[in-house]
């Protein structure tokens, strides 16, 4: 209990700062605009290379859901809208991209990965260390190997031990309740909605471990999708070790905004902490740590949380299965 108040202090303090930056830094003569998204324009082929999306590290990784959407040319960086049309630096932890259904009508999309690159390519290496002395393996092979991956490969079911010890906020005190819901509604699958996880195969048992382990971000936005009016941005697939989801401008764009915006955005932000502790699924989120890109905004002005890796989640109605 220690523990959890000294988060919930902490958290009010951060999001006091943010809030204080919001209503104190304005400036009369910027105001916040959103921009439209850019129609892109036609361009030649291109190659995007498995390594630059993470695929030639499949199944370690968090899915192929959305890997048709680029290949047809339907989700596209903002740079293939310049005359060089290059993929972008392999190193960023974003990017801005568009997408479409249609080819005629596009929108902005967000292409982001659980982490940066290094870190992911520091990872790699130590998981091949553990195994041998090789600089590199089939990172898949070792992690099919580990005690927790067999334990999940004969589980029917998801269940808090399985997941003790994994580093995402979200599960420091997981619920039955909370792990049926991410099995449910696991949407790298095309059949889900058991809480069994019959459905699942032991590809798809791997990338769930796998995005869990790495950062329960895309997780949280399946779950809790933004259609029921959890305040996420839409999960929209992955491919390899990039997810796409919709595009948000991140609130520090807003410090210098107009009096009157930034309190608008300080009384969303203090609605959606409120909503976050009191609603009607009876799960009561916090944050372990908050900073200025934590949250941002829609095209239509609606404030959103934009990075839901650093939120622990307490389920007051089951209780929890691990002591805070």
């Amino acid at each position: 209990m220690g523990r959890w108040m000294y988060y919930l202090c902490s958290n009010v303090l951060d999001l006091l700062i943010l809030l204080q930056f919001l209503t104190l830094s304005w400036s009369p003569f910027l105001e916040a605009t959103v921009f439209p998204s850019s129609v892109p324009h036609v361009k030649p082929s291109y190659s995007f290379g498995r390594t630059f999306l993470g695929l030639d590290k499949c199944n370690a990784c968090i899915g192929t859901s959305i890997c048709k959407k680029f290949f047809k040319e339907e989700i596209r960086f903002d740079n293939w809208l310049a005359s060089h049309l290059k993929l972008p630096p392999d190193y960023l932890p974003s990017y801005s991209g568009n997408y479409t259904d249609d080819a005629k009508s596009w929108r902005l999309v967000e292409i982001s990965r659980l982490t940066t690159k290094y870190q992911h390519d520091q990872a790699d290496k130590r998981i091949c260390a553990s195994l041998s002395k090789a600089k590199s393996c089939s990172i898949e092979h070792v992690l099919r190997k580990t005690e927790r991956f067999q334990k999940w490969l004969k589980a029917k079911r998801l269940t808090p031990d399985l997941v003790q010890g994994l580093p995402s906020p979200m599960l420091r005190c997981p619920s039955q309740r909370l792990l049926d819901r991410i099995v449910r509604r696991y949407a790298e699958v095309p059949d889900a909605g058991s809480i069994y996880m019959d459905h699942l195969t032991d590809r798809d048992k791997l990338r769930l471990l796998y995005t869990l382990s790495v950062n329960a971000h895309p997780i949280l936005l399946q779950i809790f999708p933004e259609a029921e009016g959890w305040p996420f941005p839409k999960y929209l697939g992955s491919c390899g070790r990039l997810i796409v989801t919709a595009s948000t401008r991140p609130l520090k764009e807003f410090y210098s905004s107009l009096p009157e915006v930034a309190a608008d955005l300080a009384l969303q932000l203090l609605s959606i902490v409120n909503a976050m502790r009191n609603n009607d699924m009876n799960y009561f989120f916090y944050f372990v740590h908050v900073d200025a890109g934590t949250f941002g905004i829609f095209n239509n002005g609606l404030l959103f949380i934009r990075d839901a890796s650093t939120l622990g989640i307490i389920d007051k109605q089951e209780g929890t299965q691990y002591d805070l």
